[in-house]
C-alpha cells in the first residue's frame, strides 16, 4: 500500500546548553531542591520544546477530530453511530464536557468532521465559539474486520488534511481531542499492531459495553487483525485499522511538531494517533505533555510503550480532548513558575547552608 501523502522532518530537539540554563533557573527559584516536584520536570520540558528560558503560551488551539467507523455496525460499542454527529453539534453548541472546559480555560475550539457518516452542516462561527471545519473524507471507514478501512488515498488525504488544519490554527500550543463510536476499537487495533500488545491486554469497555460486550468486541478485532495481516508498517496500519479522525489527527501531530508548538495528548485514540506520528517521526514525542491516565485498560499500555508520563490520574474514559484540558492548567503553572517566581538572588532569601 503506497501513500502519497507528504510526511515533514522532526529534527531532534535536544540542547544540552538550554537544558542545562532551564535547570539552573528552576534550580534557582525561593525553594528547596525539587519542592514543586513534577510541575518542575514540566516546566523543563515546556522550555525545550519552545527553546525558552521563559516559555509562554500562546492561543492554545484544541483540535477535536471525529469520524465514523465501519465496525461500530460489528457491535464494538455500546452507542449507536448516530452519536457521532449528535455529539458533533454539541460540540458546536457548546453543550459537551470538552466545550464547557476549553470556554472555561480559555481554549479556541475547533472541531473537525474527517468522516462522519451524516453531513454536518457548515455554519459561521462567532467570535469566541467554536469553529466547524469540513475536512470529510467519506462517510464513515469500511469494516476493519473484513478488509482495510481505508483505502492508501483516502488515509493520505487525511494525513494531509490534518496537516492544512494546523497551518491554519495560530498559536504555539495543541490539544488533542477526539470523537467516534467505535474509535477505542481503533486505539486497540493500533495498539496491538503496531506495538505488539495483545488484544486482551488492550482492549476495554469503551463507552461502556458488559463483559459480554467486551467478550465480542475482543472477537471482532481479531478478526480485523487477522483480515488485515500484511499491514504491519506504520502508514499501511493506519489505513487498514484506523479511522479518518485518527489518521487527521497523525496529520495535525505531525504538522504541530514540525512548527514546535506544544503537543497535549489527552487520552488512548488521541495516544494511538501519535504512536502513529512517533513511528513515522520519533521526535515527535519531544514535543507531547501527555494529559492523563485513561481507565480503558490499553492506554496504561501505551503509555507504557511511549514510555511516557501522564500529568493526571482522574480515571476519565470520555475522549473528546477533556482531560488534556484538564491538564491545561498544570501547562500554564509551569509557564508561570519558571517566568515569575523569584530566584533565591533577587528575593534576597537565604539558601539553605552547605553540609
Amino acid at each position: 500500500m503506497s501513500l502519497a501523502c507528504t510526511i515533514p522532518s522532526i529534527p531532534d530537539l535536544h540542547d544540552a546548553a538550554l537544558s542545562a540554563r532551564l535547570q539552573h533557573r528552576i534550580d534557582r527559584k525561593t525553594k528547596p531542591l525539587g519542592a514543586l516536584g513534577r510541575l518542575e520536570q514540566l516546566a523543563l520540558r515546556l522550555g525545550q520544546i519552545l527553546g525558552s528560558e521563559a516559555p509562554q503560551l500562546e492561543h492554545p488551539q484544541m483540535l477535536v477530530c471525529a469520524g465514523d467507523h465501519g465496525l461500530a455496525a460489528r457491535g464494538v460499542s455500546a452507542y449507536p453511530s448516530d452519536v457521532t454527529w449528535q455529539m458533533v453539534e454539541n460540540f458546536l453548541a457548546g453543550g459537551a464536557a470538552v466545550s464547557v472546559l476549553a470556554r472555561q480555560h480559555g481554549l479556541a475550539l475547533t472541531v473537525v468532521d474527517c468522516g462522519v457518516a451524516r453531513d454536518i452542516a457548515p455554519r459561521a462561527a462567532a467570535p469566541g465559539q467554536p469553529q466547524l471545519l469540513l475536512r470529510k473524507v467519506a462517510r464513515g471507514t469500511q469494516d476493519a474486520s473484513t478488509g482495510p478501512a481505508m483505502s492508501a488515498a483516502q488515509c493520505a488525504q487525511a494525513i494531509d488534511n490534518g496537516r492544512e488544519v494546523v497551518r491554519g490554527l495560530s498559536g504555539n500550543a495543541l490539544l488533542l481531542g477526539e470523537m467516534g463510536i467505535g474509535n477505542t476499537s481503533v486505539a486497540s487495533l493500533l495498539l496491538a499492531r503496531l506495538c505488539g500488545v495483545a488484544l486482551e491486554d488492550c482492549t476495554g469497555a469503551g463507552t461502556g459495553l458488559d463483559a459480554a460486550g467486551v467478550a465480542r468486541k475482543r472477537a471482532v478485532l481479531a478478526q480485523a487483525l487477522a483480515a488485515n495481516e500484511r499491514a504491519v508498517e506504520p502508514l499501511d496500519a493506519l489505513a487498514a485499522l484506523g479511522g479518518f479522525e485518527v489518521a487527521t489527527l497523525v496529520g495535525a501531530v505531525l504538522q504541530a511538531a514540525s512548527e514546535r508548538r506544544v503537543i497535549v495528548v489527552d487520552g488512548f485514540i488521541t495516544g494511538a494517533a501519535v504512536v502513529v506520528a512517533a513511528r513515522l517521526q520519533p521526535h515527535v514525542l519531544q514535543r507531547c505533555v501527555f494529559a492523563h491516565g485513561s481507565a480503558e485498560p490499553g492506554h496504561a499500555h501505551l503509555l507504557a510503550q511511549l514510555q511516557a508520563r501522564p500529568l493526571l490520574d482522574l480515571g476519565l474514559r470520555l475522549g473528546e480532548g477533556s482531560g488534556a484540558a484538564l491538564a491545561w492548567p498544570l501547562l500554564q503553572s509551569a509557564c508561570a513558575v519558571l517566568r515569575e517566581m523569584a530566584s533565591f538572588d533577587a528575593a534576597g532569601v537565604s539558601e539553605r547552608p552547605a553540609p
